[in-house]
């Protein structure tokens, strides 16, 4: 993996790709879950979903990685 992309003329992390690739995959999810009523199944919400984005995170970085 690049340590740094080349987007025009700016350098951006290549974490950073990883991270708004997470973030859309986290929001999908997220729709998905909230569509289906499963949020009440869970004790705090807000908490659930930061989880959930670590877990799709660090997966994403470690299959691409």
């Amino acid at each position: 993996m690049p340590r740094e992309i080349a987007f025009g003329d700016a350098l951006i992390p290549g974490l950073l790709v990883w991270f708004v690739l997470s973030l859309a995959l986290l929001l999908l999810i997220d729709v998905a879950i909230g569509r289906f009523g499963l949020y009440r199944f869970v004790w705090h919400p807000a908490l659930f979903r930061i989880a959930l984005f670590v877990c799709i995170f660090s997966s994403v970085g470690l299959l691409f990685y």
